[in-house]
């Protein structure tokens, strides 16, 4: 099955390299999700464990979990990794 969700080049190398300096244990993969707030949904990055009612996808050998009731607000979403003078860090198109 194919991710709902793409990872751009530079932040798969982010993520690998978080998962590799930052103590992530083996079996965690990369959960991406949403949040309500008052104006609509936020997009949140973690590491987690997979749990019962996820769905698991492998992007660039990065395990994705996902749950399956968050599925519709991810779909064509993209995750991207920015690093410059003012700012770093994720973010989604």
């Amino acid at each position: 099955m194919e991710s709902p969700v793409t990872i751009s080049e530079k932040a798969a190398i982010e993520i690998k390299n978080i998962l590799s300096s930052k103590n992530i244990p083996p079996d965690y993969g990369l959960r991406i999700g949403v949040k309500g707030g008052g104006c609509g949904v936020s997009f949140v990055l973690g590491f987690d464990k997979i749990k019962d009612d996820d769905l698991n996808y492998a992007v660039d050998d990065i395990p994705v979990y996902v749950q399956k009731k968050q599925l519709m607000f991810l779909v064509g979403k993209s995750v991207d990794f920015y690093e410059g003078s003012d700012a770093r860090g994720f973010f989604f198109h």
